[in-house]
């Protein structure tokens, strides 16, 4: 059943200087059978390579298999890792017996064939992971300015190894973190890596699915050595928040007003997305003064929240009078007290700007509505909506 068994050289170097770091291992299978390929050293601890892995028989050629002297993870005796494991290491230095070992599936016939391999010059070192920390340990990725984002942390004592973080879901699936541009350590430098994970709603791509996930760090030096370790952490809330202004459509109350009077205007915004949109006020109904603001309501910018604003094109900033993208009758509140429209929700949104003065140089003026993303963004659909050429009428 098993034949052809041969390593291509009796020793090995693995240290990653080009130089006898690998060898090729041969055989040949005239059945199906589950193969293991191990050593043992001179104390008889064993160290798997391959165990009990199904392989048909060989068909036009034998198996061949390269081996640069790393194995299953091991620890020896009184030895302790913190806060990582080791998944793959090299053999130490030392004379091994090898054994290529084979046992059929139908009947449990086993066969194996030995050898001797040396190791010499072996790079012990491991691409020890420490301190891997996250944070927050729930995040709501939503871009509505709160715990949009998490960072990890972790310190590599190995240079030229590649270290990978991602969360694990449920179904095996991997997400991939990116480096923070904070890190001080890159390309498999030694040092401190800090990662930064939006769950790629920064780039307008859903992120993973509300849940639980193991988020894991790990190593791998270029010999092979790979090490690892995890935490955990909470997805809430994520999605990629999408509102606009119904239809970009605005009811005005006139296309002009006699100075100190009142011009009014009733849209309708929609969340069309499963994440919730944050939004400040002040609430619908609010009048503002042509010389107010939203800073001057004591309603400044906030980072991730959505609001409605209204721009004249003779106004000193940039979208000056702004409301809440709805009122009490549908907004909710979170245990913190910031408002949100629910996802899949729409509002009626109405207010008024009473014109105290006018600039007779641009009168009449162009004025529109735009859905404002503060400190995000206003999306091509939801700015300069609907104009109206507006006449400040004088007495």
């Amino acid at each position: 059943m098993l034949s052809e068994v041969s390593f291509s050289s009796d020793v090995i170097t693995p240290n990653a200087d080009g130089d006898t770091d690998v060898l090729r291992i041969t055989y040949n299978l005239a059945r199906s059978a589950e193969v293991s390929i191990y050593f043992e050293d001179r104390e008889g601890n064993r160290y798997y390579f391959r165990e009990r892995a199904h392989r048909g028989p060989s068909v036009e050629e034998p198996y061949q298999v390269l081996f640069a002297g790393v194995v299953d993870g091991y620890v020896f005796p009184g030895e302790q890792f913190d806060g990582f494991t080791v998944e793959e290491r090299v053999l130490r230095d030392g004379v091994y017996t090898w054994t290529v070992e084979a046992t059929e599936d139908r009947t449990g016939h086993t066969e194996r064939i030995e050898g001797t391999l040396t190791v010499a010059d072996a790079d012990t070192a491991l691409p020890e992971l420490l301190n891997f920390t996250i944070s927050p340990p729930l995040f709501t990725p939503n871009r509505d300015g709160i715990g949009d984002r998490a960072k990890m942390n972790v310190f590599l004592t190995k240079g030229d190894t590649e270290l990978v973080v991602y969360l694990l879901g449920s179904d095996g699936t991997r997400y991939y973190v990116e480096q923070d541009e904070a890190t001080t350590a890159w390309e498999g430098e030694r040092g401190l890596y800090a990662f930064d994970y939006d769950a790629g709603v920064d780039d307008g791509a859903q992120p993973p699915p509300d849940g639980d996930y193991v988020v894991w760090a790990t190593a791998q030096d270029a010999i092979g050595q790979h090490t690892a370790t995890s935490g955990t952490i909470t997805i809430q809330d994520g999605g990629v928040p999408m509102g606009y202004i119904l239809n970009g459509e605005v009811e005005w109350s006139d296309k002009s007003v006699l100075l100190g009077d009142t011009l009014y205007f009733t849209l309708t915004v929609e969340n069309n997305s499963p994440a919730p949109l944050r939004t400040s006020g002040p609430l619908p109904g609010a009048v503002y003064e042509s010389d107010q603001n939203y800073a001057t309501l004591g309603e400044t910018i906030q980072s991730g929240v959505f609001r409605v604003g209204i721009h004249c094109e003779n106004a000193l900033i940039n979208y000056p009078w702004r409301w809440a993208v709805g009122d009490a009758s549908v907004l909710v509140e979170d245990d913190e007290g910031h408002r949100y429209l629910p996802p899949f929700t729409r509002a009626v949104v109405t207010g008024g700007i009473r014109f105290i003065d006018v600039i007779e140089a641009r009168n009449p003026q162009y004025c529109w509505a735009g859905l404002i993303h503060e400190d995000v963004e206003i999306s091509s659909v939801n700015t300069n909506v609907d104009p109206v050429f507006l006449l400040v009428e004088v007495p």
